[in-house]
């Protein structure tokens, strides 16, 4: 467990020294031999000092950490979402050599201009604007050179104080070392510029087509995979103003406020399509990565996070989504418990639709206009993190992303309520479900089976009346846990037996040694006690170390 902790012992050292200096004091107490049994994490604004302080890929930590909500309080959420790495572009002199590398031609051969001034640097890359030879415009993200090292060094000491955390009670309600895992695979996802590439072409062919808004009005940009390397990713330009910013002069006959709210709703529709249809979303949609474009378009950038849903996770979360809407405490506390899956075993259930009722009548005096759905859905994630459910990471990068894309709805439209837009959007998605993309195929399926069972039932009762008159018909029956129970009897009655033979042996000894003075067999009594002592203390520790022996 301490290999991990014992490498790169100067970063070790740093990294205590930094949480020791930022005063959090939990990680004191457990340093120095203190008691863990109830520890607390630093407040918000130490944990965000805590990870500026320790450098770029702890940044990076921080900002996936912003994306769940299903494992941190909201005011960590909001403290850690304006985190941002204070890291000075690299030098040109560097960048360049990377570049010529990657490209493993002249750069001169590739671009007829490349600025060599980046437009935005990163903890992971920066982003240079070119041109390339036949005038098309593009931007070219280099990662910093040196980082995959970094990285791995430090996912190593993380997954060393996540195994150091796991030994006090703090780690039986989080896995701690699954975290610290997944964190690096997203880590070095992240530096793998091939996949944030495939993720945009994936998200542009996913919106091609849509009967829930225009596809023309939605941009991704288009990834130049001949120049695209795993360090070096070269994209179209988006020519355009972050989403906030932007003038909104690209609708000519539409006034400002209704563009505006015309791109809210755009947005929520897009989203909504990418979650509860594709299984596929964008989840990292702050106002940076969203653009107005000059001909009105709007344009998805930076998507090297994205979340993934299976189709019941869909469904689920379909469900969920009409459970909040609707306040319904019961059905959210069923929902939750079926998200959770295996890791619900232990949950009361009671306490659960409890914490939920006192939860969802907060707002059943509310209008929906006073609503804020990306809170609720905090609030909901909340209770079921302190009732110890464990729900998928796909259900915290849903809701970031939901939260993201309300507050940039409400900034470009005052009036926005979010349960508006999408109770016409279920309803659409729940006919769909129900009688398909091809109604009248489906019916034509359905009447075709019913014809095939009536065909075939008359056949198969006479087949269970014959088997049912000649005494062969067999039952399976299968019992769930019998096993369990078994070994547990099992164990009651060796342990019923041992007690047993203790008794006689001791007894046995007792009418020997009574014999003793005529027989001469001394050494046969002792042998029986010795016997019988010996299965005893056996028999003792075998109840303690149980914990059973209440």
């Amino acid at each position: 467990m301490w290999s991990n902790l014992t490498q790169s012992s100067a970063r070790q050292r740093e990294i205590f020294e930094v949480v020791l200096r930022n005063g959090w004091d939990y990680m004191r107490r457990l340093l120095t031999g203190g008691k863990t049994d109830e520890p607390k994490l630093p407040p918000p604004a130490v944990l965000r000092n805590i990870f500026v302080d320790l450098g770029p890929v702890y940044v990076k930590v921080g900002q996936l950490l912003s994306t769940r909500p299903d494992l941190l309080p909201q005011e960590y959420i909001d403290e850690l979402t304006a985190l941002q790495a204070e890291v000075p572009p690299v030098p040109w002199e560097d960048v360049e050599v990377t570049i010529r590398q990657q490209l493993r031609q002249p750069i001169e051969d590739v671009f007829a201009t490349l600025n060599t001034e980046p437009v935005a640097a990163g903890s992971i890359a920066q982003t240079h604007r070119a041109t390339l030879k036949n005038g098309q415009e593009v931007a070219v993200k280099v990662q910093r050179p040196g980082l995959e090292k970094i990285i791995e060094q430090d996912i190593s000491l993380l997954t060393g104080l996540a195994e150091l955390v796991s030994i006090a009670e703090f780690g039986d309600s989080y896995d701690l070392v699954g975290l610290a895992e997944e964190f690096g695979t997203a880590l070095r996802g992240e530096l793998n510029f091939t996949e944030e590439g495939a993720n945009g072409d994936k998200l542009r062919r996913n919106l091609a087509q849509s009967r829930w808004f225009e596809p023309k009005k939605i941009a991704i940009p288009e990834i130049y995979w001949n120049l695209t390397t795993e360090k070096l990713l070269v994209m179209e330009w988006v020519d355009g103003d972050p989403i906030l910013l932007a003038k909104y002069d690209g609708m000519p006959g539409i006034d400002r406020v209704a563009q505006r709210k015309a791109i809210a709703s755009l947005l929520t529709r897009v989203f909504f399509q990418q979650i509860c249809l594709d299984g596929f979303f964008h989840a990292d949609p702050h106002p940076g990565n969203l653009f107005y474009l000059r001909d009105g378009r709007v344009a998805l950038i930076d998507c090297g996070m994205v979340g993934r849903m299976d189709p019941r996770t869909q469904q689920l979360l379909i469900e969920m989504l009409l459970a909040m809407v609707n306040l319904d405490a019961q059905r959210c506390s069923q929902l939750a418990i079926d998200m959770a899956g295996s890791t619900s075993k232990t949950v009361n259930i009671s306490n659960l639709e409890s914490d939920y009722d006192r939860l969802l009548r907060r707002y059943y005096n509310m209008s929906l206009s006073e609503l804020s759905f990306s809170q609720l859905f905090y609030e909901v994630l909340e209770v079921s993190r302190n009732n110890r459910l464990r729900m998928p990471a796909n259900m915290g990068l849903c809701a970031k992303a939901i939260a993201n894309l309300e507050g940039i709805a409400r900034n470009l439209d005052p009036e926005y309520n979010f349960a508006d837009q999408i109770k016409p959007l279920m309803t659409d998605l729940f006919g769909r479900q129900l009688i398909g993309e091809a109604p009248l195929q489906g019916l034509l399926r359905t009447a075709l089976d019913i014809k095939n069972l009536s065909l075939q039932s008359p056949r198969q009762f006479e087949v269970l009346l014959d088997r049912v008159t000649s005494e062969s018909l067999i039952w399976n029956v299968a019992m769930k846990d019998v096993e369990a129970l078994r070994r547990t009897l099992d164990s009651a009655a060796n342990r019923l037996s041992f007690s047993i033979l203790v008794g006689s042996l001791i007894m046995g000894a007792a009418v020997v040694s009574s014999q003793a003075a005529v027989s001469n067999v001394y050494y046969l009594s002792d042998i029986l006690f010795a016997a019988a002592s010996l299965i005893g203390l056996w028999l003792i520790i075998s109840i303690l170390r149980s914990g059973r022996l209440r």
